[in-house]
């Protein structure tokens, strides 16, 4: 047995089923099991075993529970065929979204039904009341199975359904490799996964090369693991990504957008970043990434006060490129590589443009400044702005601060004229309009025009359209 911490866990043997395994051992931490998803994934596992199949938590949330963290996805593994796991739950009660690879989901009860699960630690989720307003997703059930050939370096050509050991063996990574049996109260490990947990070490099961060559993305999910987890990369592992850095051009734009967001968020991204460049993957990721600043990089990202994936790109962009129109011509490239979403675009586009204003405006005027203020996407703004900034800012982001304090009243006050007040006092609309208004907005924030007499005031004084 191994102490991990304060938990004991049992090595499986290669050779041995997972049943066969007797040496008592200590549960995985209570709190891991105490969220709606952990509960569900709980009662799943106890209607399987209860029709006489072997069924275990699997991959990323055994590896959390280790580490001390509490899981956000809980995945089961059975020795259930997909027909048998539907024959089990009814197939109005699950969805055959992966059934081709042996994933089914299975969703929550949706009434009190009264299920006596045998696990430890785990009531009924269908007795719960906050079942309902949880809106739990579908627990994903998938068959132990043996992968085939991976033609198109994402998904295995055919599946064969085996057993525990079978299946951990498939897998990308060690650490995503283990097996939890709450019944027993077991970790059941075939692929050395704890020892490498311990040693915060990042290894392929088996031959890293046919890994990488089975789904090209995993060459990047070693990054984000690396970030995420803080590891290290073991060297065959890290040499192998090295030499099939270049197949990663296989690999869609939008599940490479998807891995990088969930690096962008880490304290440790610039890390990752850099690590892209060491390895090769940066020419099929985000070329530019080669040109950076490595120190002035990290820096900002210590100072950034919020990990959003549009503050983290924003501030990369304004540090990587010498100019805005370079991290805007960046941005648009990566828009349309990764599949960004119109919100996402718009919020770091914004920060690329008003981030810089912010840690100089303690002289603008306020019409200048009150715009950025009231911005849609201000947090965007400011996040990138304090991750900028430097000691001569400091007045800058002071005044911007207190600003955005200000009651709405004075922050964001009613314009004195629309255009159709304008049209009721017998004005001809037109182009001039919108010219007309921006200026009565600019000279009202000023504090040059307070009321709307003045401000038709100002209107009559305009020359004739």
């Amino acid at each position: 047995m191994i102490n991990f911490g304060a938990v004991t866990v049992v090595r499986a043997s290669l050779t041995k089923h997972p049943t066969g395994l007797n040496h008592p051992v200590k549960s995985l931490p209570s709190e891991t099991f105490a969220s709606p998803p952990a509960q569900e994934a709980l009662r799943v596992i106890g209607r399987l075993r209860e029709a006489g199949y072997f069924a275990v938590l699997a991959g990323g949330c055994v590896r959390d529970a280790l580490l001390g963290r509490i899981p956000k996805d809980f995945d089961v593994a059975t020795e259930a065929t997909p027909d048998s796991v539907r024959e089990v739950f009814g197939k109005r009660n699950t969805l055959a979204f992966g059934a081709s690879f042996g994933v089914i989901g299975v969703l929550p009860p949706k009434a009190k039904k009264g299920v006596a699960d045998q696990l430890p630690s785990s009531p009924d989720i269908a007795d719960s009341p906050e079942n309902a307003k949880d809106k739990l997703l579908p627990t994903e059930v998938a068959t132990f199975r043996a992968d085939g050939n991976y033609s198109d370096g994402r998904r295995p050509d055919s599946v064969t359904y085996g057993n525990a050991e079978a299946d951990a063996l498939r897998r990308d990574f060690t650490i995503n490799g283990m097996f939890y049996d709450p019944v027993s109260a077991k970790v059941l490990d075939y692929v050395g996964g704890l020892d490498d947990l311990q040693s915060k070490q990042l290894r392929t099961i088996g031959e890293a090369s046919r890994r990488f060559d089975e789904d090209k993305l995993r060459m990047l999910r070693a990054v984000r693991f690396m970030v995420t987890l803080q590891l290290t990369m073991e060297a065959d592992t890290m040499s192998a990504i090295q030499e099939h850095a270049d197949s990663l051009s296989v690999v869609s734009g939008e599940r490479i957008g998807a891995e990088m967001r969930r690096v962008m968020v880490q304290t440790d991204a610039p890390r990752g970043l850099e690590l892209l460049v060491e390895i090769g993957l940066a020419d099929q990721v985000w070329p530019v990434l080669k040109e950076a600043t490595w120190t002035r990089l990290k820096a900002a990202f210590e100072k950034m006060p919020t990990r959003s994936f549009e503050i983290a790109m924003a501030t990369t962009l304004l540090v990587v490129h010498s100019s805005h129109a370079q991290a805007v011509k960046d941005l648009t490239q990566l828009t349309k590589r990764w599949k960004l979403s119109v919100a996402e675009q718009r919020a770091i586009a914004s920060a690329l443009t008003h981030a810089p204003s912010i840690l100089s405006c303690e002289a603008i005027p306020w019409s200048e400044l009150q715009p950025i203020l009231i911005d849609r996407d201000i947090e965007a703004i400011m996040g990138t702005a304090v991750s900028l900034a430097e000691t001569e800012h400091a007045n800058g982001l002071s005044r911007a601060r207190e600003d955005l304090q200000l009651e709405p009243a004075k922050l964001n006050p009613p314009p004195l004229l629309t255009g159709t007040d304008l049209i009721q006092a017998g004005y001809s609309s037109g182009p001039h309009f919108r010219l007309w208004l921006m200026q009565l907005r600019q000279l009202q924030l000023d504090g040059e025009i307070r009321d709307r007499d003045d401000a038709f005031k100002w209107v009559q004084s305009q020359p004739e359209v």
